[in-house]
């Protein structure tokens, strides 16, 4: 009789603790696939200057975010890698010294390669080609370069068309005064305290659109300008963005981008 009670004991024991390794693999086997279908993507920290329409900008009256072609296309770039884009706002010539601080990952911000900035920084191939154009006021009685002779001409901080301006100045005794956003230089002149300003023909489009006090005429001498994206040196970014660029290209989306944000309606 208590052999029989005691194998009975047992086998109830055994029960048991059967029925609570089996809960527990199913509570790892949950855990494991925790997981699954959940992984979260790399987050990479893109650096813009959203004074530059329709590149980068905010448009107030629709809400906080950046928009404009190159936030799209860094978007669209990001799917093609697998990446998340944050973005970042950043004054223009803070950019480069921000990626090279490792501060940012990328720089998307209508930026065109020049041999000071590819000493320090690597440059994806070419996304978008522009031309360089002063924009003025419409009774300001100047129609081309030289009206401008004893001028002061506004340039953006750290851009090609300091570079331009500052060798167009000496040409025709003018004087460049640098600004750090687009905006300053466009309200400077509204004001009179600058006579002009150089930009490329794409955001004096915009400004242009909306105000009916300018007018622009392009630069006699157009160096060549195209934008690329920045990363830090020896980055292996470099190649995967080129590729994505490519396919971009080759799929028609960054022509849909150009439609979207630069044509001329």
């Amino acid at each position: 009789m208590k052999n029989k009670i005691f194998m009975l004991m047992l086998v109830l024991v055994i029960g048991v603790l059967a029925a609570c390794g089996a809960k527990s693999n199913k509570a790892s086997d949950k855990n494991s696939n925790a997981g699954e279908g959940t992984e979260q993507k790399q987050v990479l920290k893109v650096g813009t200057s959203s004074d530059y329409a329709p590149f980068e900008y905010v448009d107030a009256a629709k809400g906080e975010d950046i928009i404009g072609f190159d936030i799209d296309l860094i978007k669209l770039v990001g799917d093609k890698i697998g990446v998340e884009m944050q973005v970042q706002d950043i004054d223009f010539n803070s950019l480069v010294p921000a990626l090279q601080a490792g501060k940012v990952d990328v720089v998307i911000s209508g930026m065109s390669p020049d041999k000071d900035r590819e000493k320090v920084v690597d440059f994806s191939n070419k996304y978008n080609q522009t031309e360089q154009v002063f924009i003025v006021k419409k009774n300001s009685g100047i129609k081309k370069e030289a009206d401008l002779a004893g001028k002061k001409i506004g340039v953006q901080n750290a851009s090609i068309q300091e570079k331009l301006g500052n060798k167009i100045a000496k040409e025709i005794d003018a004087t460049v005064e640098g600004r750090t956003r687009i905006p300053e230089i466009i309200q400077d002149m509204m004001s009179k305290r600058l006579d002009a300003g150089i930009v490329e023909s794409g955001v004096a489009k915009g400004y242009l659109d909306t105000n009916e006090k300018l007018e622009a005429f392009p630069v006699k001498e157009q160096p060549e300008d195209f934008k690329a994206i920045a990363v830090q040196k020896g980055s292996d970014l470099k190649d995967k963005i080129n590729k994505a660029l490519k396919e971009l290209a080759d799929e028609g989306k960054i022509k849909e981008l150009e439609d979207k944000w630069l044509k001329v309606k």
